[in-house]
């Protein structure tokens, strides 16, 4: 039977294994929160964890639980079921410049030239390290909340637009979205 399964192309969780191995993930954030009971103090965890697969694919997820792995293990399978696509320019880079936003927390991306590097905070480090971006310059501003700097990196990534899609939206060719400005063309 197991032979059979093998020569079918395995079983699903052989296949869901190789599917998971693909991903990374970055653990952005653990909070201990405590609950007072009768007999002292009862600890929980909170764990807010970011995978990707470096190849554009990227999601986040916050898990709960009464130990830590517990807590990043379900915050790994949340992030998994919310994986969201962005268009990198060369695989490396972003299209353009973008502002995000989610609640008090506000950030800038912006695509920068090769050699530059991930020039960004902790959270969104993280972010970028699991989308695949090797060349941005952000900036946060506001929330310096873990939460709410990942969600508004998020918020940005999501308005992320690839060339490719805007000609299709205009009706145009790539080639004609792109043009670039003639350099010797006489500013008046």
């Amino acid at each position: 039977m197991a032979k059979e399964r093998s020569e079918r192309g395995g079983d699903r969780k052989d296949n869901r294994e190789d599917r998971d191995s693909e991903f990374i993930d970055k653990l952005v954030h653990i909070n201990r929160v405590a609950k007072v009971v009768k007999g002292g103090k009862r600890f929980g965890f909170a764990a807010l964890v970011v995978v990707g697969d470096q190849k554009g694919r990227v999601g986040f997820g916050h898990g709960k639980a009464r130990e830590v792995p517990e807590a990043v293990r379900k915050a790994t399978e949340a992030a998994k079921r919310v994986l969201i696509r962005v268009p990198l320019r060369e695989g490396r880079t972003l299209h353009h410049d973008i502002d995000g936003r989610w609640g008090a927390g506000k950030v800038t991306l912006r695509a920068a030239p090769p050699g530059t590097g991930i020039i960004a905070g902790g959270p969104m480090r993280a972010v970028f390290e699991s989308v695949g971006v090797a060349d941005v310059v952000a900036k946060s501003k506001g929330s310096s909340n873990p939460y709410n700097m990942v969600r508004a990196t998020f918020d940005a990534l999501k308005k992320q637009t690839s060339p490719r899609s805007v000609a299709a939206r205009r009706g145009k060719k790539v080639s004609d979205v792109l043009r670039r400005r003639d350099p010797d063309a006489a500013v008046e």
